[in-house]
């Protein structure tokens, strides 16, 4: 993902400046990025790093350190933001940093293991049944970040099954029974990332979530179009080795329409707020863009 958001200035052009701007005013002093309350998070803290990493500038590294080691090896940590924590600390790594210490490293990886669901799969509640595509999606991540191979990766495999949907899409879910645009993004990039198959049809019902004003819909109904569901649903495509010519230029103006003078983008078109996480999935989309 960030090899390909890496592409977005070939389309941001003289904006790229602005947006880099951005992105650095959304670093608080303590080295954490802004939430849309203006206080600091993890889990805006690593699109904040993988924006200014695919802009190739470099952060207030030393503060960003000082920030991620407050948190320890993330003992008291939710999921998600442990995994935020494992992916910011092999961010500031590929940009030259000192990595955190073996322990905290191994505290890490114990934690993470508690999220794993009785179908081996991943979920934000321990001990949980079934796992999520998210949360799958998001251990596998912290997993290669960590450099430790995981575990019973067959039966996570296997799992994923039963968060297919009649419509030949996924669910992040097991109850639910239609298909997400961003559960099925993630799951043919998870499947396709540990070397399993993706059932036929997949592209084609991602193909189908595409708006008449362009842009992806994040279900099948939705009103109107959003950043994440498109530069999800391309990121998917693009892996699936679909052509997206006929669709380029339609996505484009729906990406047009989200830009800001302050150099970042809403996530649709009723959002009134900008932040660094949906500036991510605008770099994201626009690196597809310009292959």
């Amino acid at each position: 993902m960030l090899q390909v958001a890496r592409l977005a200035p070939k389309l941001l052009g003289e904006s790229t400046e602005l947006v880099g701007r951005f992105l650095q005013q959304r670093q608080n002093p303590d080295g954490g990025f802004q939430d849309r309350s203006g206080r600091s998070d993890l889990y805006y803290t690593v699109f904040g790093l993988e924006g200014l990493m695919a802009l190739q500038i470099v952060p207030a590294v030393d503060s960003t350190r000082a920030h991620l080691a407050s948190f320890g090896g993330g003992e008291e940590l939710d999921f998600v933001h442990l995994c935020c924590l494992i992916r910011g600390w092999a961010t500031l790594q590929a940009m030259g940093a000192r990595p955190t210490s073996t322990d905290e490293r191994a505290t890490m990886l114990n934690r993470l293991r508690t999220f794993r669901s009785v179908d081996s799969g991943f979920h934000p509640k321990p001990g949980s049944k079934h796992g999520t595509v998210y949360a799958n999606f998001l251990a596998v991540a912290a997993y290669q970040d960590l450099g430790t191979e995981l575990e019973d990766k067959t039966r996570l495999i296997e799992s994923m099954t039963a968060l297919r949907t009649p419509d030949g899409a996924w669910a992040n879910e097991v109850p639910v029974r239609v298909g997400a645009t961003n559960s099925t993004a993630a799951a043919v990039t998870l499947l396709r990332n540990l070397g399993a198959p993706v059932p036929t049809g997949t592209g084609d019902w991602l193909m189908a979530r595409i708006h008449p004003q362009g842009g992806f819909t994040a279900l099948p109904g939705a009103p109107i179009p959003d950043l994440l569901s498109t530069a999800t649903a391309l990121h998917a495509l693009h892996g699936l080795e679909w052509n997206l010519s006929g669709i380029r230029e339609s996505c484009l103006d729906f990406i047009d329409t989200l830009w800001t003078n302050e150099g970042a983008f809403h996530g649709h078109w009723d959002d009134s707020h900008l932040d660094v996480e949906y500036l991510y999935y605008a770099l994201l989309a626009l690196g597809h863009l310009s292959l």
